[in-house]
């Protein structure tokens, strides 16, 4: 049986539906916090239990019969991070799961100027230490995580954010569909995959440029202070440790963390990943009822 955690989220959703195009419902489980918020799955056949990384006891029945457990990292940073991965990898030894595989990030390393990369290195040790096959995804920088990024922009025109770097911008679907795949075995890897990327890597200064044309209005580009940053984003309500998490994506953006480009998403999923370009339209397409839609 192939479990996947996080089942209700983002990548853990689409990568669920990507396995049931191809195998049975009865052979995909998924472990999620809310069985209520799967229940569509277990109406469709998926075996749906609830489990938390909070909760190590309900892992052990979640994990049960895994011949494959998909984690789906934590939306978290720092030890309360990789503490709940350890509590879950500890759960899946126990349960006598066969292949771990993770959703780590491009960069991932312990002196990563990005405090989610480092989580992400220490999980890596954490899988490597058990002995068991395992599999950590190296997975090109959410392309939703730009789209949050430029949200003030649609409305001043202005994409005012502190100096970054080139960064290969990803898309849920294109990772989703390629976690499926080597699941699958289609492609399979042992140890970190190489950086699963989309097709080129932008710095704002580009991604302003693309905005201007798929919108026909100008949009600029500019710098800001980096404490002038932290000021704007504490002033919106967000505690000082996220503040000084978003600044440190820039920092590692201009250390050129994110800049790989690499061809194994395309290899995996059979065609090219799709571009921030379109990934953009596709956004502001969908919120604004084709208002951004590109120009004829």
């Amino acid at each position: 049986m192939i479990i996947v955690t996080g089942a209700t989220g983002k990548l853990g959703r689409r990568t669920v539906e990507h396995l049931l195009e191809h195998v049975p419902a009865d052979r995909v489980g998924v472990s999620v916090r809310d069985p209520r918020k799967a229940q569509d799955l277990a109406d469709r056949g998926v075996r749906v239990r609830q489990g938390s990384f909070d909760d190590p006891d309900s892992l052990g029945h979640a994990f049960e019969g895994a011949e494959q457990l998909l984690l789906v990292s934590l939306d978290r940073t720092g030890e309360e991070c990789v503490s709940g991965h350890r509590a879950a990898i500890d759960a899946a030894v126990k349960a006598g799961v066969g292949r771990i595989l993770y959703t780590s990030q491009m960069g991932a390393a312990h002196d990563s100027r990005f405090q989610a990369c480092r989580d992400h290195a220490q999980t890596e040790d954490l899988l490597r230490a058990t002995g068991l096959p395992w599999t950590a995804l190296r997975n090109g920088f959410y392309a939703a995580s730009a789209l949050q990024f430029l949200e003030p922009a649609r409305r001043t025109g202005d994409i005012a954010l502190p100096a970054d770097g080139p960064v290969a911008w990803t898309g849920h679907d294109d990772l989703a569909e390629a976690t499926a795949a080597i699941i699958l075995g289609e492609g399979r890897f042992d140890g970190p995959t190489p950086p699963l990327t989309g097709p080129a890597a932008l710095d704002f200064d580009a991604v302003a440029d693309i905005a201007s044309q798929i919108t026909g209005r100008p949009f600029t580009r500019t710098v800001v202070p980096e404490d002038a940053f932290r000021e704007q984003v504490l002033a919106h309500g967000a505690p000082a440790p996220i503040a000084d998490l978003m600044l440190s994506i820039f920092a590692a953006a201009r250390d050129g963390e994110f800049a790989a480009v690499d061809p194994t998403l395309a290899g995996l999923i059979g065609r090219e990943p799709a571009a921030f370009r379109t990934q953009l339209e596709r956004a502001w397409a969908e919120e604004t009822g084709c208002a951004d839609a590109p120009k004829p």
